[in-house]
């Protein structure tokens, strides 16, 4: 079975080759780059000396990003951060700004107890999640949005951004740079394919520049489940097998790479991030799971999948991640508890 799609290769290319045509690319492209660099810089002086309006949110809230494009980790970690609340007694509401929808199902699906809303606007979602009944607010994809008060930021910085240049988009694939983490409360490095030692070396590097803690999270594959039947089976059942990885997200390799770390014998099928399923691609994985062993899925593409799939096919298994602290977990949890105490108190 052929990979199917090219893009990520293509923006892997671009921002991590040290080719001499890359390069050049990458040249080409420094003009943008510095006009995206310099637009985001007066963006954030005029949010800083109050030329632009910062607005207040009815409820506690958490706000957690990214510096780069994509594949951070940042909605694991902000559906850890609600089931976290939900651990103590909370309804949290997660706020996003709706774009594509398919992280709006996966955090109904992750935490059904919690409030999801996506909404542009993420006043107006604030006060559609409170009239629901929120009483903590966790803000998914919210780390540029200067435009809104938050009583803790939290930063996500992947360690397979080691791997890429340091420039700003498009030219490579920072929003942000570095810099910026003097407005992060908290950082937190997550790795999927680099190893710890890579990890905690970033932390490190980092700490000088935050204020508050800078902890490290390991997204791994915890176990696969029927994307129809529910069932769980453990990561280590793919050993062996003939697994088709297919998935529509922003960073398929790690994805790869976890799946391949099972023991699994791997082919990729991969789509651009966000992508809307179309008949034919549901046949294309319906035909790849009678040939396979099994179909393996991310928890993004099943929200899309599930109610569409063949009844006569097997079911596609979904791997389903699990947020594993390596280093100051209990720091990171502290800092959520402050931002909820007054709620405590009331």
């Amino acid at each position: 079975m052929a990979r199917r799609g090219d893009s990520h290769r293509v923006v892997r290319w671009l921002w991590t080759s040290r080719r001499p045509d890359a390069r050049l690319v990458r040249l080409a492209l420094l003009p943008a780059a510095a006009l995206w660099r310099g637009a985001m810089g007066a963006r954030e002086t005029a949010y800083r000396k109050g030329w632009l309006t910062v607005h207040d949110l009815p409820l506690p809230s958490v706000a957690i990003g990214n510096l780069t494009v994509g594949g951070s980790g940042k909605t694991p970690m902000a559906t850890w951060t609600a089931q976290y609340y939900v651990s103590r007694g909370l309804v949290p509401g997660i706020l996003l700004r709706g774009y594509g929808g398919d992280e709006v199902l996966v955090h109904q699906h992750a935490v059904p107890e919690a409030q999801v809303v996506a909404d542009p606007d993420r006043v107006a979602g604030a006060e559609r999640a409170l009239a629901r009944g929120a009483q903590v607010l966790v803000l998914d994809d919210a780390y540029q949005r200067l435009d809104i008060h938050r009583d803790l930021n939290i930063a996500v910085v992947s360690a397979e951004t080691t791997r890429a240049v340091g420039w700003p988009l498009p030219a490579g694939p920072w929003r942000e740079g570095l810099r910026a983490l003097g407005r992060a409360h908290a950082v937190v490095v997550t790795r999927k394919r680099a190893t710890r030692e890579a990890a905690a070396k970033l932390a490190g590097e980092l700490r000088h520049r935050v204020a508050g803690p800078v902890a490290v999270a390991h997204l791994g594959l915890q176990y696969v489940e029927g994307m129809l039947s529910g069932r769980k089976h453990p990561a280590s059942a793919l050993a062996g097998k003939r697994v088709v990885a297919a998935s529509g997200i922003a960073d398929p390799d790690a994805f790869v790479a976890q799946t391949k770390a099972t023991g699994a014998a791997v082919q990729v099928a991969t789509w651009k991030d966000h992508h809307d399923y179309r008949d034919e691609d549901v046949a294309w994985l319906a035909h790849a799971a009678r040939r396979a062993d099994h179909v393996v899925i991310t928890q993004k593409d099943a929200v899309k999948l599930r109610n569409r799939w063949p009844t006569t096919i097997p079911e596609p298994l979904v791997a389903v991640l699990d947020l594993h602290w390596e280093e100051g977990g209990d720091s990171i949890a502290a800092a959520l508890d402050a931002v909820v105490t007054p709620v405590e108190r009331l």
